[in-house]
């Protein structure tokens, strides 16, 4: 092949480095009033006076906006197509604020100085209501009716397959743990903004750096209470995202001040608003219960995980469904119980995070299966490896199988890639230095099917000038994903992946979709795409047919020149085949539909060796080797530069990342870069990858998802090496430097 599986450069790398992209934040617009949003102080509290005089008075202010004077329709912002039903607890501006952070005024103004100076002016009188800010509190006061000031159980999930007490109670070992993971920040380097602006037909236009603009759609038309129709959405260059610009969360508001003012309006949030208005992953506690036999083979798993996702629904409520499934796609267990709890708190809310709940219950059941293998004195790798499913199985929960999945292959090869035997062995337990292995396993989706609407439809156009034209609701978040699709139709045409232009994401051309979640962007959009093109070019082989006068079978099409075989000298170019079908009122485009029929799993094996100081309790990673099953790498530059960034996450996630609560006040300690640390470049090990391409059926080129699967495993795979060198089994995440001294006293 000449383009797939080659590592092309990102289509816009140069314009990136160089500065020349611009983001919202760098736009110039005529006209544009400036936002500055008022935040709650408390973590629970009634509104009883909003003081605006001496705001209203300073120069420049145009309207001051809060609950008294805004739309008062709740709404969901997880909502991504037009008839799906979710619970409503979110406003515009509530009445009583449920976290601190929570929105309770905005300033709009000619300058951003302006509003600035006057949202410092407003005072706010509240009448502070209990607020819970652990699922622990929330969950024994669940009795309380939540509009006086109790949380409540937002969503449960169970289920229990196969013959599990039995299973228990035959059972030679029974190993229990309890795992808590963080609340954790995307920190993309572009913080939330949006501008919106009145259009002359009476619409509103929102700009948005978003992951669905037809999300962004439907939630803006909800809040402000009028059809969607009326709610026009381009997205804009986006400046990192990893899930938490999924939901809109600035667009709702952006819109309704447009509207109002009938003048460009734009909101830009600050590092620290960014961290604590809008949303974070879901910190979770699950206690999993793993029964086996003395020989190393998995009966039963019992696993009950509390999730924290906040003071709103959002998309926390998804996350118990999301867990339970991760649960049942990677290790062959004959019988499993399951309890998801997602439960409000007074904090800030959770959304979508890379991942969306992969890295918690991984995190929970990875960590307890080296528990398990320890228990049973077996090699963490062969007791997996005893139990791992293999390519085919069935997911007992939905029915569906799992594809060709080749994670036995990841473990097999890595262990040996890594010399895992040989490292294994003991550090001296009297050493300061202590070095251990570690390794996890994970699963991912590729999709949402068959929940949802698991569709998309591309459109592939064919322009004056030879070049082709693509439009769909490609929300690219910075990552390639028009690179890998340029390389898809370059393939079927045999053109050059920069003779592809992308046409706005804009909801008044691009056909519905929805949007860059769940892994789907690659294994959905790019077989949706590759179909398309396929189409096309049966049509411009049929019309170059007819403009050389040859059998359409005769018509070759190579190095963008259509071409009759056996006679090089009679060729037309696609330009010229262009203004050919022009001349004859012929237009030559593809538009094309998709549904998916498959939902495989992703998998991957990481493997891990670090350094512990045990008198400051600071760990060195040392060396890492992620090995993942993707079916194939239609890139693999842009897949290595995927696995290198997600370790980076993981890697964080499991030694240093926490927003922390305070639980005196409410308020998140680490809300700027200088209170929440992350692993930076000095920090970072050589990430080997090993990539094993055993091809998926269903996929473009045999080609599944590996963006957000390569964030799930390195957590679990670093406690377990910690927990190695230290001979000790721990599981507060993250384990930072005081919670290493603290277990080892």
């Amino acid at each position: 092949m000449k383009h797939i599986s080659q590592p092309h450069p990102i289509l816009d790398g140069v314009e990136k480095v160089s500065g020349r992209l611009d983001y919202l934040d760098d736009m110039q617009i005529g006209g544009m009033l400036h936002t500055k949003l008022v935040f709650s102080t408390v973590p629970h509290g009634r509104i009883l006076h909003l003081e605006t005089e001496a705001a209203r008075q300073v120069a420049g202010v145009a309207y001051i906006f809060h609950h008294g004077n805004t739309p008062a329709n709740t709404y969901n912002s997880t909502v991504w197509y037009e008839d799906q039903d979710e619970p409503e607890d979110e406003r515009m501006f509530p009445m009583t604020v449920r976290h601190v952070g929570d929105r309770v005024a905005a300033v709009v103004a000619e300058t951003p100085e302006a509003a600035r100076k006057a949202a410092a002016l407003i005072k706010v009188t509240y009448e502070e209501l209990p607020a819970f800010l652990t699922c622990h509190s929330a969950l024994d006061h669940d009795d309380r009716p939540r509009q006086e000031g109790g949380m409540h159980l937002a969503e449960e999930l169970r289920f229990d397959y196969g013959r599990t007490d039995a299973d228990f109670a035959q059972a030679e070992l029974v190993v229990t743990s309890t795992i808590t993971t963080p609340r954790t920040h995307h920190c993309a380097l572009e913080n939330h903004a949006c501008v919106a602006m009145p259009e002359s037909d009476g619409r509103i236009l929102i700009l948005s750096p978003c992951q669905s603009i037809f999300s962004v759609q439907m939630v803006t038309a909800r809040a402000l209470g009028v059809p969607a129709a009326q709610i026009r959405v381009i997205k804009t260059a986006i400046g990192g995202s990893f899930g938490g610009k999924a939901e809109p969360v600035l667009d709702p508001l952006c819109a309704h001040f447009a509207h109002v003012l009938q003048r460009p309006v734009g909101i830009t949030l600050d590092r620290t608003e960014t961290f604590t208005a809008t949303r974070t992953r879901s910190g979770a506690t699950g206690r999993i219960r793993t029964a086996v036999s003395r020989d190393g083979r998995i009966l039963a798993r019992d696993t009950d995980v509390r999730i924290d996702i906040g003071a709103y629904q959002t998309g926390g409520g998804f996350l118990p469904g999301a867990m339970s499934q991760r649960l049942c796609r990677l290790y062959d267990v004959p019988s499993q119980r399951y309890r998801g709890r997602a439960v409000l708190t007074n904090t800030v809310p959770s959304g979508a995070y890379r991942g969306y709940g992969s890295p918690q219950i991984h995190a929970i059941s990875e960590i307890n299966i080296d528990h398990t293998a320890r228990a049973l004195g077996m090699d963490p790798v062969a007791f997996r490896l005893k139990n791992l499913i293999e390519p085919g199985a069935c997911d007992p929960l939905t029915g569906i199988h799992v594809g060709n999945a080749r994670i036995r292959n990841c473990v097999e090869q890595g262990a040996e890639c890594f010399d895992w035997q040989a490292r294994r062995v003991p550090s001296d337990p009297s050493a300061r230095f202590r070095r251990g292995v570690g390794m996890a396993c994970a699963t991912h989706i590729n999709g949402c099917y068959p929940d949802f609407h698991e569709a998309t439809t591309a459109r592939l156009s064919l322009r004056p000038d030879g070049r082709l034209d693509l439009t769909c609701a490609l929300h690219d978040l910075g990552c390639g994903s028009n690179t890998v699709l340029a390389q898809i139709i370059a393939e079927v045409l045999d053109v050059v992946p920069t003779d592809i232009v992308f046409s706005e994401v804009d909801s008044d051309i691009c056909s519905y979709d929805l949007g860059t979640r769940a892994s789907r962007m690659t294994y959905i959009v790019g077989e949706a795409v590759r179909r398309t093109t396929e189409k096309l070019k049966s049509r411009l082989l049929e019309i170059a047919s007819l403009a050389l006068n040859h059998a359409a079978v005769d018509v070759i099409l190579e190095g963008g020149m259509f071409r009759t075989s056996g006679d090089s000298t009679q060729a037309i170019s696609l330009a010229e085949l262009f203004r050919w079908a022009d001349s004859h009122g012929t237009a030559l485009e593809a538009i094309e539909s998709y549904r998916a029929t498959a939902n495989p799993g992703s998998y991957a094996a990481h493997f891990a060796e670090v350094e512990v100081d045990v008198l400051t309790g600071s760990v060195k990673v040392l060396d890492y080797l992620a090995v993942h099953d993707l079916g194939r790498a239609l890139n693999r530059r842009l897949v290595e530069g995927q696995i290198q960034g997600g370790v980076q996450m993981g890697i964080g996630y499991a030694l240093l990342e926490d927003i922390s609560i305070d639980p005196a006040t409410g308020a998140m300690k680490g809300d700027r870069f200088s209170r929440y640390h992350l692993v930076n470049a000095p920090q970072m090990p050589a990430v080997r990858t090993l990539l094993v391409e055993r091809g998926e059926p269903t996929g473009p080129y045999g080609a599944k998802a590996v963006g957000e699967i390569a964030t799930i495993p390195p957590a679990p795979a670093i406690v377990n090496a910690v927990s190695h060198a230290l001979k000790r089994e721990l599981t507060k995440l993250p384990i930072t430097q005081d919670r290493i001294v603290a277990s080892m006293r």
